[in-house]
């Protein structure tokens, strides 16, 4: 006995020994990209107390930094204009050399299934975007680098992630995040310089899934949704136990069965395994990427949160401003409208168009004219790609001749018997789809909506109705499948809008 208690001792002093070599996050490895002039946070594990020195091949002097009482160790370096490749020398017990590493911009790619997509046809997926063959084909793109982390729950937040470094090539691009791919071309294309895209996503997944406990906690709102996933944890159990009963029953009644009388019963799913509970994305697929130095982040993300379009309207702002906070850096953060759909109520994107008009640094990409009625997940990421580099190349990159928005409603004034709606992004003027603009509904005190005459003034709209002698209030695309008939001329569509603020179909649901 006492042989054995002193071999397992050996066995935990030499496992010690081990891990306290010194180890890097997935994220800073072969192939990366670290964000250009600027100071980049690099960090890893190591022995309690242990020195690590840091050579960089940009840099001349070495860093030094002492791993702490917990073994991690965390320290800054400044980096140079974009070029490379670099190498990176960790030296500590062990010495761990990373190569070809490149300096240029950094964006984390995030959201749900249309953040996913995938650039071709996939085991998990039907299709990929349109002529998905030729532009896999020629994705090829050596300074352009591509980390997918991977899927995975977590109920305390993590210390790392899994996923690696891959150049563009069409064997990488082809599993890539389509709207990823096509935003971190465009960015590429425009300024000569790398890009590094690090994206972490998950379809059918609710913004609360990506955001911090604390800031759940926080909140009488936001403690609804922690407290409804804390009571479906208590329920489990027996919510399983009648699934196995109503699943037995099912299997004896094979006439039933054979004849589709009655579905089979659906398994329900363990609320601490599931993707859509609250923080486990943040916990295992947000938090371990901190504080890798970031440009910024583009997000697609909001249909899991359509029934619940009010919530929306503090949950993501919430969101962001927590990212922010947890990186320490007042990054832009630009996301995708909503596309059309009869599925997606016009409330979540108010409460989108909301986010952007209140929370500084962030850039909204409309899509009203690249949506499918009947697909969540339009294939047409080309074109949504496309907007969020407007937003990144205009407000980031110094492209300041771009029109990279939309006309957005910006204020609303009576006029007699018509209302007169003015906007921002249409200093050039505004245009009509094919002359007609349809899509606008008008109301008076009675807050009953009619459909309405519009036509353009300038950079304004002229709304009116026969019906509405003192009117009040005017709506545009305000629907599930909104039609793009309003652009500037730039050729980008208006977002969606209201003028009014009477509570709408989603207001009580929490």
């Amino acid at each position: 006995m006492k042989k054995k208690s002193v071999f397992y001792l050996l066995f935990l002093c030499v496992s010690s020994s081990i891990n306290a070599a010194v180890k890097l996050p997935a994220v800073i490895a072969d192939h990366m990209v670290l964000q250009q002039k600027t100071t980049v946070a690099l960090w890893g594990w190591a022995n309690a107390g242990e020195r690590i020195t840091i050579q960089c091949s940009w840099n001349r002097k070495p860093v030094t930094v002492t791993a702490g009482a917990d073994g991690r160790w965390l320290t800054h370096v400044k980096t140079i204009a974009a070029g490379g490749p670099y190498r990176i020398r960790f030296n500590g017990t062990n010495t761990i050399e990373v190569s070809d590493v490149l300096l240029g911009e950094v964006w984390l790619c995030s959201g749900q299934s249309n953040m996913e997509f995938p650039m071709a046809k996939q085991k998990a997926w039907r299709t990929g975007v349109i002529d998905y063959e030729k532009e896999v084909a020629k994705a090829t793109d050596p300074r352009l680098r591509l980390f997918t982390v991977r899927q995975q729950v977590a109920a305390t937040p993590q210390p790392d992630v899994q996923g690696n470094w891959a150049a563009c090539t069409p064997a990488t691009a082809a599993t890539f995040s389509a709207v990823a791919y096509y935003f971190g071309k465009e960015i590429r294309e425009a300024t000569g310089v790398p890009v590094g895209l690090i994206h972490s996503s998950w379809g059918g997944t609710p913004a609360e899934s990506w955001t911090r406990r604390e800031v759940l906690d926080t909140s009488r709102e936001f403690r609804r949704i922690l407290d409804r996933y804390e009571t479906a944890v208590k329920t489990y159990p027996e919510d399983l136990a009648k699934y196995e009963q109503e699943l037995d029953q099912w299997l004896k009644d094979s006439a039933a069965r054979s004849e589709g009388l009655r579905k089979k019963p659906a398994r329900p799913v363990e609320p601490e395994q599931n993707s859509k509970s609250p923080t486990k994305l943040y916990n295992a697929m947000i938090h371990p990427l901190i504080p890798f130095t970031l440009k910024g982040v583009i997000w697609y993300q909001g249909e899991s949160n359509a029934g619940r379009a009010y919530q929306y309207r503090e949950l993501f702002p919430a969101m962001i401003r927590s990212w922010r906070t947890e990186w320490k850096a007042d990054f832009p953060f630009y996301f995708v409208q909503i596309a059309p759909h009869y599925q997606q109520s016009p409330e979540i994107r108010e409460a989108q168009l909301l986010t952007y008009k209140t929370v500084p640094g962030t850039g909204m990409a409309v899509i009203t004219d690249a949506g499918d009625s009947l697909d969540i997940h339009p294939r047409g990421k080309a074109v949504v790609g496309h907007r969020l580099a407007l937003w990144a190349l205009a407000k980031n990159y110094g492209k300041q001749h771009l029109v990279y928005s939309g006309p957005l409603y910006q204020s609303a004034q009576q006029e007699g018997n018509q209302m007169r709606i003015r906007f921002s992004f249409a200093d050039n003027g505004l245009v009509a789809k094919d002359g007609l603009l349809t899509g606008f509904t008008i109301a008076g005190a009675n807050r009953q909506f009619v459909p309405a005459r519009a036509k353009i003034e300038g950079n304004s709209i002229v709304v009116m109705s026969d019906a509405v002698t003192q009117p009040v209030a005017v709506r545009f695309g305000w629907s599930t499948v909104p039609h793009a008939v309003l652009f500037n001329n730039a050729g980008l569509p208006a977002s969606p809008f209201r003028t009014d603020n009477w509570p709408g179909e989603t207001i009580n649901n929490h």
